[in-house]
């Protein structure tokens, strides 16, 4: 794993002994249940032939395969929600997918069922020695069986010691597509944004968000006057001559103010252009008192963020996808790629696509499974269909899965 994605992989005695923590329960059980049936078969003899009354192995060895059974689902659900065992807490290791979130039921049974195959050949025998009463011949048939099976699994949670991928993968996780994490020595994927982690889109704290000028703007846009009549009136006063005679003086015009541009200063984290030379424009042939017509002054563009149920805030870009991993179709390659955490995984890989459109954003659900909805300020709720892009304005919140994020402006 790169370095700076802070994961550790799990080492193989790590692994060895969460796998060790986690089988010691339900093999004392099957061990203890069969002993007590074994030791409850009784025999009597008829006819000249030995029958054997299997009444307590049969009983004594359901109770324990059903106590068994039980565990082994418990304990694979938890995995496959959390990637977490009774080992893996105690070792401090977690499993994950390949992106680093909960490896999922699927994964979970596929790498139990590699891990031990060797054992569930040796239960089965153990059945058939029951089925057939070969009783003579079952200490002789099982017992190599259940060593062979626990050489087997032993080598199977081991085998990443070979992984030439960094000691990252073993037998099972390949075939299963999973990952074992050491988060003691590292991150945790699973809560933590995944394989990429939470600052793979954007920084945690962002500058404060300030207005800045474009000189180039500035030089070609609307030109910007007071609010003063387009001519000014000439005013006449009176005043007297040395004979005695009024005469009129012409009181000056007061000149227009014209404001002048500051240069802006420099923010950290936005660049600032540097001016271009002055070009001829279509302004320029009209009086300076005049407005052209349609002009107005320029509104300030509204910058739009987005915080999420967990406290993290965003400033978002022309275009953003939202999900667990996302990923751009062809043409998006330039998108702001933010993933969210969540570890039920009821949000889709890629789940939305968010477009800043002016005082607002396009909210498109990219056919997730378990859908999006929108809630207004008014608190009316909506639910967006699949493909169709919905206008939200500030103030309102977006739910995708389990997750929601409020939209803003800065």
């Amino acid at each position: 794993m790169a370095v700076n994605l802070q994961l550790v992989p799990a080492a193989a005695g790590k692994r060895l002994g969460a796998a060790v923590i986690d089988w010691l329960p339900p093999l004392a059980v099957l061990v203890v249940t069969f002993v007590l049936g074994f030791a409850g078969i009784t025999r009597t003899r008829s006819g000249g032939f030995i029958i054997y009354d299997t009444a307590s192995l049969v009983l004594f060895g359901s109770i324990g395969l059903g106590l068994t059974l039980v565990y082994l689902v418990a304990v694979m659900g938890m995995e496959a929600r959390t990637g977490k065992t009774p080992g893996n807490l105690l070792m401090g290791i977690r499993s994950a997918d390949n992106d680093g979130y909960a490896p999922g039921a699927g994964a979970v049974f596929l790498r139990g069922l590699i891990t031990g195959a060797g054992i569930l050949l040796a239960l089965l025998a153990a059945v058939l020695v029951v089925v057939f009463t070969w009783f003579e011949a079952a200490l002789l048939i099982l017992a190599p069986l259940v060593l062979a099976g626990g050489v087997w699994a032993v080598l199977v949670v081991v085998s990443n010691t070979w992984d030439k991928n960094g000691t990252l993968r073993g037998w099972h996780d390949a075939a299963a597509k999973t990952l074992a994490f050491d988060v003691k020595a590292g991150r945790n994927p699973i809560t933590t944004g995944g394989i990429q982690g939470p600052y793979s889109f954007a920084p945690m704290e962002l500058p404060p968000v300030q207005q800045v000028l474009s000189p180039v703007a500035g030089a070609n846009g609307p030109k910007v006057i007071d609010a003063q009549p387009a001519h000014t009136p000439v005013q006449h006063v009176p005043v007297s001559s040395p004979a005695g005679t009024p005469q009129v003086q012409q009181a000056q015009a007061p000149q227009a103010h014209v404001p002048q541009f500051q240069a802006p200063q420099q923010v950290p984290g936005i660049h600032v252009p540097e001016p271009r030379a002055r070009q001829h424009h279509p302004d320029d042939d009209v009086d300076r008192t005049q407005v052209r017509p349609g002009a107005a002054a320029p509104a300030p563009v509204a910058v739009l963020r987005i915080r999420l149920d967990d406290g993290r805030d965003f400033q978002l870009d022309r275009s953003v996808l939202v999900g667990r991993n996302p990923v751009g179709q062809s043409g998006e390659q330039q998108a702001q790629l933010l993933a969210v955490d969540d570890p039920g995984r009821s949000i889709s890989k890629t789940h939305l696509h968010l477009l800043t459109d002016g005082a607002g954003i396009w909210v498109t659900d990219r056919n997730s499974t378990n859908g999006s909805a929108v809630t207004t300020p008014d608190g009316h709720r909506t639910s967006l269909q699949p493909g169709v892009p919905a206008f939200v304005t500030p103030g309102s919140s977006v739910h995708f899965g389990d997750r929601t994020f409020y939209l803003g402006q800065a």
